[in-house]
């Protein structure tokens, strides 16, 4: 995974799970429905119900494509995170793969990296915990874990 922080991938891993099938395959992770009401598959790639089920070795190699689009988009609307230490490009990286690029690129977020304001920057992360119209608890936990990334440097 070129130019993927090594923590951005224990980030990522870490919250999305890899969500194993049954006993009767337990070796393979199934389509399951995300608490936000997104089909997905593996930690975190999103699909359409009918994928069949994929193994680690699959999911880790979605995880790469994955993390690889979101480090472009991040870089592309945070530019400082360039010269900035690893968990800081971490943080914002792992939002981005969680929320996607456009709530990135639209986000008060957004401003406050590239203002380099990393605690107002906190703050702003802290506010994206809500699934469905609920905070959920495990969004809480993430956005923490980027918040300890992003504040640590």
């Amino acid at each position: 995974m070129s130019g993927v922080p090594k923590t951005a991938i224990e980030l990522a891993k870490r919250f999305e799970g890899f969500h194993r099938a049954p006993k009767a395959d337990p070796g393979r992770a199934r389509p399951y429905i995300c608490p936000a009401g997104y089909w997905t598959i593996g930690y975190g790639h999103l699909c359409d119900s009918k994928h069949s089920p994929i193994t680690v070795a699959e999911a880790e190699a979605f995880l790469a494509r994955d993390l690889q689009t979101a480090l472009a988009a991040t870089l592309r609307y945070c530019p400082v995170l360039a010269a900035e230490p690893e968990g800081r490009l971490s943080a914002i990286l792992d939002f981005t793969f969680n929320l996607g690029t456009g709530r990135l690129q639209t986000s008060t977020l957004r401003r406050r990296v590239n203002q380099r304001d990393w605690v107002a920057a906190a703050t702003e992360l802290r506010r994206w915990v809500y699934g469905g119209g609920k905070v959920l608890p495990g969004l809480v936990a993430r956005r923490e874990a980027e918040c300890a990334f992003l504040l640590s440097g």
